[in-house]
């Protein structure tokens, strides 16, 4: 009480009441916080509209005469519902043009690709879209309220008929709130409301108007905590050259130029120039510099610049005027369900003006033909009048549907003379009929208000769904390591005596050149002492004295292994160990011997691909040993974990270790997949399995073009998965089948032949190179059998043949045995596919082996069965 006191004495000061800052704070910022989420920056659940969009199209429903309005004059007239300015209410126009949906526009609207700005708004002109106009209004079932200086009407919602917030995505940041949804595609989203009308289960995922490809994997069904990452579509027509077709979302070709061009000067990729083509349609190329893989380089992109991207929703929405975080797929139902209100409400309206116009021809019937008007000529008074067709009516008034009003009798008074004079008793039956027919239509929807919403959402599906194809290409990523892709953009130098390495060492005296590194690789170091440690590159980093050993590191490398004999201080013995370590704690010491003191490493391999030397073991001739020099083969000895303390090898002083002879792997051979839906290779069992691969082991790739190319199987590969027909372990052993088109002799061909080339990573053509020559089938298998559709006349036939029977295998350039069709539509394999192939075979003779180089047109007939 004393406090309340003092404050209530403190309040006034002379008569003038105080009021205190902090109330006057908190209300002002709660009240303005709560406008920004509800006018400005959250859009309602059932029209899918911000108070501006919505505002925008109630002013362009009444500008609308089937013509273009200036921009500018949409502006003025929605600045009669808008109390934010031109500004605002010419950006939120724009926007809703370049979403294509709801406006139609005219001139210079900018470009979201690109980043273009539109014209002025005096210069564009916009008018609603045939879609708009179905979808989104309908003054009967729309609620009013006043805008905001009380002179005009406007809508509180829209009575849209559609998903439309779905459909335009939105974003918005309010006072300790955001929403972030994206866009998705109006046909699938047509297609998920029938789902749930069905009582099916659906599944929603973004579509973006730049294209490009999206993984949706971790979509989390639109809510915070989610991710979908974005690449560009990258394409390359040739070693040289890589072409940016399509841009992920938000990004622009401008700032995507930009962060390419920072990759470069950063050498995180090395490439020639970039030149921006974007016209009608986007087009960024890229030149490597030379020597660099386009494979590499397009996974590069994807790791140093915005070619991928990732974007966080956020879904939230207003519902009953409160900020609701809803999932994409409830928003769904619940517009789903709003449009089947809505269509409930017009059928309801529309019966209601159907029996009023049942009810009124029916009035007007009756006093027609019973001559009820000609009952009120002697009728002195307006009140005997209508007493006089009251009751005139009564026998009638137990089959109408409501009770007979003052105001249904008035307007009989009203019907003209030349209307009663002309009245056709057999058109009032017909359109009596029409009506009722109409009234019962009406009346068989609202008790399958279900199926008729079903029906009306097929009908949207037809006539809007070929303009609204699905745009991003859904697939998935893999995660791609930032430093297997970087470029080599320096070199790794090494002061083994003095316990330096760097990529920016000054050449001088104990300086050695290590190997091509990049500038965000990990090295790791041994010492002579046995310790190593993994750290981060630097321009010069000092990590101990005598070094033996230093290289890149690359983490999860299964394939590495390290081959060591060391000195153990503690007990004079000497021990072999092969190691190896996938896994590090960077900056951390580790050990390759026991740890004891004064030991030391006498013999030290790093092997790529766990190969085991032999090597010669020199005793000190001092010691009692019998045998004072021997062999040791590391292959005998098995791979273990780091912290392991090895074989003994001897017990008696060692005075030197030399190698014998080089080793070659003694590692199992890899199994590997190809996942055709991101064109990469594998180890997670993703995709078609290729088999078992050594370190001699290749890949043949066969593209629809009619080339081929072998390559290594690094993980880090990429191939174009659209353009790939065939990808599997080479073995050359195997014949290659093929059916092709020769466009010089304008004819089907198939051909048998062995792989002769032996250069890597380049593409060999093995069909006619002009055009239009194309290839139909292309096959490893040993004996396969195809069937064949062509046209004989008219006809449409099919026939089968044994492509092994059919030709001999000659050279890879000739062109086979001529098809004795003129159009050959299709070829599809008929065989299984042969066996994977995990021997260690590397050639097995063909019984059809014949090295002929000649054209040989051979055949005109096939070996049917």
């Amino acid at each position: 009480m004393e406090n309340e006191q003092s404050t209530n004495s403190s309040d006034h000061n002379n008569g003038n009441k105080v009021v205190h800052i902090d109330g006057m704070y908190q209300n002002w910022f709660l009240d303005y916080a709560s406008y920004v989420i509800l006018e400005r920056a959250v859009p309602s659940i059932y029209d899918g509209l911000k108070p501006v969009q919505r505002r925008i199209l109630h002013a362009m429903k009444e500008l609308d005469d089937g013509r273009f309005n200036k921009v500018a004059n949409i502006i003025g007239s929605t600045m009669q519902y808008h109390p934010h300015g031109d500004a605002s209410i010419g950006d939120a126009i724009v926007h809703l043009g370049q979403k294509e949906l709801l406006i139609e526009t005219q001139g210079n609207w900018g470009d979201i690709r690109t980043g273009d700005s539109a014209a002025a708004p005096r210069y564009i002109e916009a008018r609603l879209s045939k879609f708009a106009l179905e979808v989104v209004f309908n003054p009967k079932t729309t609620d009013w309220q006043l805008s905001y200086d009380g002179r005009k009407k406007e809508p509180i919602n829209l009575p849209v008929k559609f998903p439309l917030l779905l459909a335009q995505g939105v974003e918005g940041i309010a006072v300790g709130l955001a929403t972030k949804i994206m866009p998705h595609n109006v046909k699938e989203l047509i297609k998920g409301s029938i789902d749930i009308l069905k009582g099916k289960k659906v599944n929603l995922v973004p579509d973006f108007p730049t294209g490009g490809l999206a993984d949706c994997s971790n979509y989390n069904n639109g809510l915070k905590g989610g991710k979908v990452r974005l690449r560009a579509r990258i394409e390359s027509p040739d070693s040289k050259t890589l072409l940016i077709k399509e841009i992920p979302f938000t990004c622009t070709t401008s700032s995507l130029i930009d962060s390419i061009i920072k990759a470069n000067d950063q050498g995180k990729i090395k490439i020639k120039k970039v030149i921006d083509n974007t016209a009608q349609e986007v087009e960024i190329e890229v030149q490597l510099a030379n020597g660099q893989s386009p494979d590499v380089t397009i996974a590069a992109l994807y790791a140093f610049t915005d070619c991928e991207v990732s974007i966080s929703p956020n879904s939230c929405v207003i519902v009953d005027e409160t900020p609701v975080f809803m999932g994409v797929e409830e928003i769904l139902k619940n517009d789903t369900d709003h449009t089947v209100n809505l269509l409930e409400a017009e059928l309801k309206i529309k019966k209601g003006e159907l029996q009023e116009k049942i009810l009124f021809s029916s009035l007007e019937k009756i006093f027609i033909e019973n001559r009820i008007y000609r009952d009120i000529e002697e009728c002195e008074t307006w009140e005997a009048v209508l007493e006089t067709i009251d009751t005139g009516l009564t026998p009638y008034k137990p089959s109408f549907y409501r009770e007979i009003t003052q105001d249904d009798i008035i307007r009989l008074t009203e019907i003209k003379i030349k209307r009663i004079s002309k009245f056709d008793t057999f058109k009032a039956d017909e359109l009596l009929k029409n009506l009722l027919e109409e009234l019962k239509e009406v009346e068989y929807n609202l008790e399958h208000i279900i199926e008729f919403a079903i029906d009306y959402f097929n009908n949207l599906l037809k006539k809007y769904g070929k303009d609204h194809e699905r745009c991003t290409e859904l697939t998935t990523f893999d995660t791609i390591q930032a430093s297997k892709v970087a470029a080599n953009n320096a070199k790794l130098y090494v002061n083994k005596k003095e316990g330096f390495i760097g990529y920016n060492l000054k050449r001088q005296d104990g300086v050695e050149e290590v190997m091509d590194c990049s500038d965000i690789d990990d090295i790791i170091v041994f010492r002579n002492t046995g310790e190593y440690v993994i750290t981060k590159i630097g321009e010069k980093k000092f990590v101990g004295k005598n070094i033996i050993h230093a290289e890149v590191y690359v983490k999860g490398d299964e394939r590495k292994v390290y081959n060591a004999i060391y000195l153990d201080g503690a007990t004079g013995i000497t021990r072999v160990k092969r190691f190896q370590v996938p896994s590090f704690t960077r900056d951390k010491e580790y050990n390759v011997t026991k740890g004891s003191p004064k030991s030391k490493v006498t013999y030290f391999t790093s092997n790529p691909n766990g190969e085991a030397e032999i090597v010669g073991v020199a005793l000190s001739p001092n010691c009692p040993a019998k045998v004072k020099s021997f062999e040791y083969d590391f292959a005998d000895l098995e791979i273990k974990g780091r912290s392991s303390q090895g074989n003994i090898l001897t017990k008696y002083p060692v005075r030197r270790v030399t190698l014998k002879r080089e080793g070659i792997s003694t590692l199992p051979a890899i199994d590997l997949w190809y996942d055709d839906a991101v064109g990469v290779l594998n180890k997670d069992e993703n995709g078609k399995y290729l088999g078992k691969f050594k370190d001699e082991d290749r890949l043949i790739v066969f593209y629809e073009d009619g080339e081929y190319e072998l390559t290594n199987f690094e993980v880090t590969n990429r191939y174009e998965a659209k353009k790939v027909v065939l990808i599997e372990k080479f073995l050359p052993y195997k014949a290659i089948s093929a059916v092709h088109y020769d466009t010089n002799n304008r004819q089907y061909y198939i051909k048998r032949f062995h792989i002769e080339t032996s250069t890597m990573n380049k593409r060999f053509k093995f069909i006619n190179e002009a055009n239009a020559s194309r290839l139909l089938l292309v096959t490893t298998q040993l004996s396969p059998d195809v069937e064949l559709k062509y046209t004989n006349g008219r006809k449409r036939e099919k026939t089968k043949v044994n492509l092994k029977e059919f030709v001999e295998v000659k050279g890879w350039k000739a062109l086979g045995n001529k098809l004795p069709y003129d159009k050959v539509t299709d070829a599809k394999l008929l065989s299984a596919d042969d066996p994977v192939d995990t021997s260690d075979e590397r050639s097995k003779p063909d019984d059809n082996s014949n090295d002929n180089n000649n054209n040989d047109e051979g055949r005109d007939s096939l070996k049917l069965f």
